[in-house]
């Protein structure tokens, strides 16, 4: 595919992405990637170009919740395995846990014991970019477990929050920016 066809396919992606206003709250304009991931074409494009950032990974890693959906895909055309990071109290066995600000609260994040080995290659996914701490925590958390984080995918990057800063000297590969 050619970077104009790439260009034209990635433009398609963004038409299909839906702003909700007001939520969860007044004031939050929601980009729901849900019309992206229900037409096969679009979603097609979204798992192939961000499985073209993916590099020398072994494994691909989704964040909860729509990571996982996005991260599976973009394993099974990377040709890698999945991992995913999950909210606290989701796994049966925990390699490592990583507690994150956000702006009302604190979450955790935890990885799954037994699958990340020390030095493996690992490409991070997410559906959105924000203010960083998920994608920032998710980082850490592998890193903590001794693996490679070769850099950070993701469908959309909402760039006036400035996540991307939270992940200095992560590369990050955002598809389409709002």
């Amino acid at each position: 595919m050619s970077l104009d066809d790439s260009a034209v396919e990635l433009e398609r992606v963004r038409d299909l992405v839906r702003s909700v206003p007001d939520y969860p709250e007044p004031g939050v304009l929601f980009r729901d990637l849900t019309p992206v991931l229900a037409d096969s074409a679009a979603f097609a494009t979204l798992t192939t170009e961000l499985a073209a950032s993916a590099g020398a990974a072994d494994l691909v890693a989704g964040v909860e919740a729509r990571g996982f959906l996005i991260g599976a895909a973009v394993a099974l055309v990377a040709g890698t395995g999945v991992v995913p990071i999950r909210k606290a109290g989701k796994l049966p066995s925990v390699a490592g846990t990583r507690t994150y600000e956000l702006e009302y609260g604190t979450a955790t994040l935890e990885l799954p014991a037994a699958v990340v080995e020390p030095g493996m290659k690992v490409f991070v996914v997410d559906d959105v970019l924000a203010t960083g701490g998920t994608a920032a925590a998710a980082c850490g958390l592998l890193a903590d477990a001794g693996a490679e984080v070769l850099g950070f995918g993701t469908v959309i990057e909402l760039a006036a929050l400035k996540g991307r800063e939270r992940l200095s000297g992560t590369a990050v590969h955002a598809l389409l920016s709002y």
